[in-house]
């Protein structure tokens, strides 16, 4: 064995306690795996919330309609790029579309996400742009006047009957994509939820833990974009449609609280073999990420601040502090959510009998420096979006 080796393997086992088997030293699913259910989870969280406007009528978050369709596009094209660093040979990654395996959850989700993506997103955001794009197409100068042409598929038809076709199909695609939305990050919790062999993921509540999280984290990420965007341009926040989301936000969290409270519940009620090791992952390689981060200040503390505003007549300007700073806490409390999931359920044995450490890198493929790009990405594909197809801008007959 060669020196380099050695130093590594004794790196290795300084970080276990117990009895672990030596195929699980070594963290297999890293940073990368954490990254690609957060994104996801802004995905569908953002078109859920567009959905209001379409489907339920709720017209005081009609301002931020365009941007969170926009928002669900940048982040869903951003979000198997994860996977794909993650996998061994990611240029055979196409092959999932020739040769379909049924009895493959990962292979079955390129199917769920190509559907979301095209059957269900693009569709819609076309039909709401198009009347704009034809328009826009006539009245802006080469090169805007081409793409925005190209973007219309050469569509010219601005008449009311037209128009009256693209209302009535908006609003069939966003029924549709409702159950799609939820089949797209439930999906993701399934095939945790489906890995009975480990005891943290084996739960039938995952999915719908991961669905209620996804949607907090969605209406949060739009929040804050309106919040940041909406200055930026020049125009006043409307605090009719900022109150309404944050009314959003609140019940959704005491929701999402709410699953999670009942999983850990009946986990302690089943009281399986498992319940030991759990434990003590929990009180000590999870107490900073899961009782700090995701529950006191990604869960509790935004709950607590949301009530403090429902409860006092505070200024405009003091309640968006106080929603810019729950927003923030809520992001970090639900990528917290998923580091405890995907990397906590690393961390013990199938031996039940020990622990190991995840380090995690800052360069390479799958290090720190890696997943940052990843974050920050798809923000600069939104700001692509909202130059092409800028939400605030409706054309002018």
């Amino acid at each position: 064995m060669n020196e380099g080796l050695r130093e590594r393997l004794g790196e290795m086992l300084e970080q276990v306690s117990g009895f672990i088997y030596p195929n699980e030293i070594e963290i297999h699913w890293s940073i990368l795996i954490v990254v690609y259910p957060y994104l996801t989870g802004l995905v569908a969280g953002a078109f859920i919330l567009a959905s209001l406007v379409k489907v339920f009528n709720a017209e005081d978050v009609r301002p931020t309609y365009r941007l969170s369709l926009l928002t669900a596009l940048a982040f869903l094209l951003i979000a198997p790029l994860p996977l794909q660093f993650h996998l061994a040979q990611p240029l055979r990654a196409y092959e999932i579309f020739l040769t379909p395996n049924l009895t493959s959850d990962m292979a079955m989700f390129g199917f769920v996400y190509a559907w979301y993506l095209m059957g269900v997103l693009l569709l819609e955001l076309w039909f709401e742009y198009r009347r704009d794009l034809v328009v826009w197409a006539r009245q802006e100068a080469f090169p805007m006047s081409f793409i925005h042409r190209a973007l219309s598929l050469f569509s010219t038809d601005t008449s009311e009957p037209a128009l009256a076709f693209d209302r009535k199909a908006i609003k069939v695609i966003t029924v549709i994509g409702i159950p799609s939305a939820f089949l797209l990050h439930g999906y993701v919790g399934f095939i945790f939820g489906s890995v009975k062999a480990n005891p943290w993921w084996g739960s039938v509540l995952m999915p719908i833990v991961f669905l209620m999280s996804a949607i907090v984290s969605g209406i949060a990420l739009v929040m804050f974009l309106y919040m940041i965007l909406t200055p930026l341009r020049g125009e006043p926040i409307d605090m009719r449609c900022l109150d309404k989301l944050a009314s959003y936000l609140f019940y959704a969290v005491i929701v999402d609280f709410s699953l999670e409270a009942l999983d850990f519940i009946h986990r302690l009620y089943q009281s399986e073999e498992s319940i030991h090791i759990l434990g003590t992952l929990i009180a000590n390689k999870l107490f900073m990420s899961l009782f700090v981060i995701q529950i006191l200040l990604g869960m509790l503390l935004p709950v607590a601040i949301m009530v403090a505003v429902k409860s006092f007549s505070l200024s405009a300007e003091l309640r968006k502090l106080l929603y810019f700073t729950a927003i923030i806490l809520i992001q970090l409390g639900i990528f917290a959510t998923r580091w405890n999931v995907v990397i906590g359920g690393q961390l013990f044995s199938k031996s039940f009998r020990g622990l190991t450490t995840y380090k995690m890198e800052v360069v390479g493929i799958e290090g720190l420096i890696t997943a940052l790009v990843l974050l920050a990405l798809p923000f600069v594909v939104l700001l692509i979006l909202l130059k092409v197809l800028p939400p605030w801008r409706k054309a002018e007959a």
